[in-house]
């Protein structure tokens, strides 16, 4: 913290389960830190953490956590830095009994450990769905601030939102009313930049190779969080990586859809945000509108689906579609003698990966993929087990696969639904063991229409007239990512000129033609002029969730990046 306590350094060392087991102890030695947060839930995480809940009701939580604390929680307090982290998934008390068994054990009985709970709506979701895994109403980080005023040096949490970790902390420091909606929005704004870590400062950037030069490894980010809630995303001195105006506004476009990006304990404006460059890695976060969040909180839910397996194919040299459809004739052929013990689903994808003349063998192979979905896992391992070993000595030539077929895993499905806030027990529960209810945040009934979007004069018709055909991606960035059973691509302009093309060439309608598996689903599209950015939202391309394994990226991680590599005719001036 700085002298005069005017800004509230607030450090990420987490970005899901499963990231950099060290990036802990690196933020804690790194430089200067306040807050040490951790983002350890996603959706296919909650249903992760179900199954390990199903073979033991003690567990339910992140357990890498429990590991790094062992190495690092003298550290954290020796340096008087506050842990807050959402490591406590479905089991966030169970997760703080053990750091207090783990505290007494290393001789640190002096910490004081606090969590938040009430966001598990399991039972009653089960009513209505009763073969739900896991249910969780996403809280806000009012329950953080009271542990944080209560003298907490380290917070978990179950299922907050992720940028609450950095807003509740914030709220402590400054002491914020519950309505100062423009200080929590920038806070908002700045724990979703830091929420999945090494992507701030130049992880699964479009431009890599200007900001991961030898194939160095991005240091964390954090933020300096001021009293106005502006804030400075940097990094400590010495990591790899970059904060760039380009990096920030990749993360900004993570995994969010409209201008209004609502959470429990505010709507941040996205349209409002303005990034300025304030130095070398630093990128000044300023501007953010706030307004009340909505009069629901959203319910994640988690259920298992079924059972699907997979079995890819090697098809190789020449013949390669005559190869795919023998192969697929041949499989309905075994599966018809089944009679009616088909698999529910049954998906043929070809990749071809294969190349004329190849000087190696896997470069002369395509790929073809069998995915096959039932809620019986032997009509599963049968289809993608059983059937293509028997194959193998009589079908096309060159037959092998990519790995021993499997028998087939269970997949789960997401599902959002709303909660009112009165009906979730969100509960602070003290380090001296006392328990505080939190109040639903005062919500908007009503909110006012957002004005019109003022899209940039377009370039000058004789301009735009010379053009090239080349990549998408020659001029623009790309971040996507997933949002239940729909997905979000953010797209944004280098320069002011591309930022006059772009606003005007890439329509929905476009989208569609560049990206035909959007077709028949329905795509929003959010104009962010600020950051000179167009924000996508494609409706149900991912199924049921992630979990489900809709398509080849289930994640939707690289849907920007396809699109980036589409080609279009391209102003020349531009290139």
């Amino acid at each position: 913290m700085s002298e005069d306590g005017k800004v509230l350094r607030v450090g990420n060392a987490s970005g899901f389960y499963g990231d950099r087991f060290d990036a802990v102890r690196e933020m804690l030695t790194g430089g200067p830190l306040d807050v040490l947060t951790g983002d350890y839930l996603a959706e296919l995480t909650m249903l992760i953490l179900g199954r390990d809940r199903l073979k033991d009701p003690s567990l339910g939580y992140a357990r890498t956590f429990l590991r790094q604390m062992e190495e690092c929680l003298g550290l954290a307090l020796d340096r008087g830095v506050r842990v807050v982290v959402n490591a406590g998934g479905l089991h966030p008390a169970g997760l703080a009994d053990r750091m207090r068994e783990l505290a007494d054990r290393l001789g640190l009985s002096q910490a004081r450990i606090a969590h938040v709970e009430g966001d598990d709506v399991l039972d009653a979701v089960r009513a209505e769905r009763p073969d739900a895994l896991a249910a969780n109403a996403y809280l806000g980080g009012w329950g953080i601030t009271a542990c944080l005023n209560a003298g907490a040096d380290v917070v978990v949490t179950g299922r907050v939102t992720d940028a609450a970790l950095v807003s509740g902390s914030a709220a402590a420091h400054f002491g914020w009313a519950r309505d100062d909606w423009d200080r929590l929005a920038g806070a908002v704004v700045a724990g979703h930049v830091l929420e999945c870590g090494t992507q701030a400062t130049g992880g699964n950037f479009s431009f890599f190779q200007e900001v991961l030069r030898g194939g160095e490894r991005p240091g964390f980010p954090l933020a300096e969080i001021h009293a106005d809630g502006s804030a400075v995303v940097t990094k400590h001195v010495g990591t790899g990586g970059a904060v760039t105006a380009e990096t920030v506004t990749a993360q900004l476009l993570y995994e969010t859809g409209p201008a209004r990006y609502a959470g429990p304990d505010v709507t941040a404006r996205l349209d409002t945000v303005a990034l300025t460059a304030d130095g070398p890695d630093r990128v000044r976060i300023s501007g953010v509108r706030g307004e009340a969040p909505p009069p629901t909180l959203k319910v994640g839910v988690n259920r298992l689906g079924g059972w699907i397996g997979e079995a890819v194919f090697v098809l190789t040299g020449l013949d390669i579609d005559a190869k795919a459809e023998l192969m697929k004739s041949q499989l309905a052929e075994t599966l018809d003698a089944l009679g009616k013990q088909q698999p529910e689903q049954l998906r043929w994808t070809l990749a071809r990966t294969d190349h004329a003349d190849a000087a190696t063998e896997e470069e002369a192979s395509a790929l073809l993929r069998l995915t096959v979905r039932d809620p019986d896992a032997k009509l599963v391992s049968r289809a993608v087990a059983a059937a293509p070993v028997e194959l193998a000595l009589a079908g096309y030539p060159g037959f092998h696969l990519t790995a021993p077929p499997d028998k087939g895993t269970p997949y789960g499905i997401f599902e959002a639904l709303t909660a009112d806030p009165a009906d979730v027990s969100h509960t602070a529960v003290l380090p001296d063991g006392s328990r505080v209810p939190v109040e639903p945040a005062p919500a908007a009934r009503e909110l006012e229409p957002l004005p019109e979007t003022v899209l940039p004069t377009p370039l000058d018709p004789a301009v735009r007239a010379a053009t090239r055909r080349e990549p998408l991606g020659r001029v623009v960035g790309a971040r996507s990512g997933d949002k239940g059973g729909s997905a979000n691509i953010g797209v944004w302009a280098r320069t002011d000129d591309t930022w006059r093309w772009l606003a005007h060439a890439l329509t929905v309608e476009k989208l569609r033609e560049l990206l035909p598996e959007t077709a028949g689903l329905a795509v929003t599209r959010t104009v962010l002029p600020n950051l000179r950015a167009l924000n996508f939202t494609v409706a149900g391309i991912l199924g049921d969730g992630v979990a489900s394994r809709a398509r080849f990226d289930p994640q939707a991680k690289a849907l920007g990046e396809w699109l980036r590599s589409r080609h279009l005719d391209i102003p020349e001036v531009l290139l």
